[in-house]
């Protein structure tokens, strides 16, 4: 993991200050984030003062943090997270960012960064001599069609060989920055070797041409509804075939018609309440003829409610038992649940002999 530390005091200046230009800009980015989010421009207000300065200092860490409201500690996590902004001095005139990733490296970015070693200063983040160039090793820069790439400042250098990157740092040096972009014959990151579609300008025009006309056809088809002719009605093939009432076309809801609450409540079915007998009675449509249920307090009922096994006449529950049942009862009454005597009811026992004699 790499650790990104702040530059020596020795090297830190006393107060930094956006000039009038940048600081209005900064208002106005500030301005972009809604009340209580001002802290979420901390990003680009940090780039705005490496782009003023060359570099992010400890005080314009601090003048930032002020700016918004943060403390310092969270603007300093920001600015050594983010590779982007240097903390250290660099190059006045020229910081080269050479993209060392897989696709430049195998085109030659191996070759960019000797170049840079003999042109600059042998480290990384170390100035020449002036204090006007510097270079580093960077991850991919986003144009690995155009390996190999370097950055400096904004703006990218791309399809390089080693003699072109000593030209740009030497143009750079002398303060006169060439031409961004690739260094080759190539537009962009089309093919090198030039177009391969799209070639006959005629033949394109004369697509486009034919496209407007077709189009211009089209159109006319479209009106012609409005000048009395019939339309072709739009297609049925994609709608979902159901007969529920959610998907009828022919119910419009909610409906435009409203039902008076009166009306509703004289049609309602009220409930008997004032007989009880009536509400207790069951649905004829139920059990074929109104029959009036029985409470349970009553011991004797309906013939037709009682139970299959009542029917029959058979013992049901302990009655099953018959005499064995009896013979039990009588067996276990007096004794407890280990089958000793039980004194309450011999004391009962007792007391109705007592009673008896």
């Amino acid at each position: 993991m790499s650790v990104r530390r702040l530059a020596e005091p020795a090297v830190q200046p006393a107060s930094f200050a956006f000039n009038e230009e940048n600081a209005a800009w900064a208002d106005r980015a500030i301005a972009k984030y809604p009340e209580g989010r001002q802290q979420s421009a901390v990003i680009p207000l940090l780039m705005r003062a490496q782009e003023q300065e060359g570099w992010v200092s400890k005080a314009a860490i601090e003048t930032v943090a002020d700016m918004l409201g943060m403390p310092y500690i969270r603007v300093l996590e920001v600015a050594t997270f983010y590779t982007q902004y240097q903390l250290k001095p660099v190059g006045t005139k020229g910081h080269v960012q050479v993209c060392g990733t897989t696709p430049c490296m195998v085109r030659g970015a191996g070759a960019l960064m000797d170049v840079c070693r003999s042109k600059i200063h042998h480290d990384q983040f170390h100035t020449n001599e002036s204090g006007t160039l510097s270079w580093e090793e960077v991850e991919c820069l986003g144009a690995c069609v155009n390996a190999p790439m370097v950055m400096v400042f904004k703006d990218t250098y791309e399809d390089l060989t080693p003699d072109r990157l000593a030209e740009i740092i030497d143009a750079f040096e002398a303060g006169n920055p060439p031409q961004p972009g690739p260094q080759i014959d190539r537009f962009y990151s089309a093919p090198a070797s030039g177009f391969t579609s799209l070639t006959d300008e005629q033949a394109i025009q004369d697509n486009a041409r034919e496209w407007r006309e077709k189009r211009k056809q089209a159109w006319s088809a479209e009106a012609a509804p409005a000048t009395g002719e019939t339309a072709a009605p739009p297609s049925e093939a994609a709608r979902p075939k159901t007969d529920a009432a959610e998907t009828n076309p022919t119910i419009k809801s909610p409906s435009p018609e409203k039902t008076n609450p009166a009306a509703e409540r004289a049609d309602s079915v009220k409930a008997p309440t004032g007989n009880a007998a009536e509400a207790n009675k069951a649905d004829p449509s139920v059990e074929g003829e109104a029959k009036q249920r029985k409470n349970s307090t009553e011991k004797e009922g309906d013939e037709s409610l009682k139970a299959p096994e009542l029917f029959k006449e058979e013992p049901v529950g302990a009655d099953a038992k018959g005499e064995a049942a009896s013979d039990a009862d009588t067996t276990s009454a007096g004794k407890d649940m280990a089958g000793h005597p039980d004194a309450e009811a011999e004391g009962k026992s007792g007391s109705k002999d007592g009673e008896a004699s």
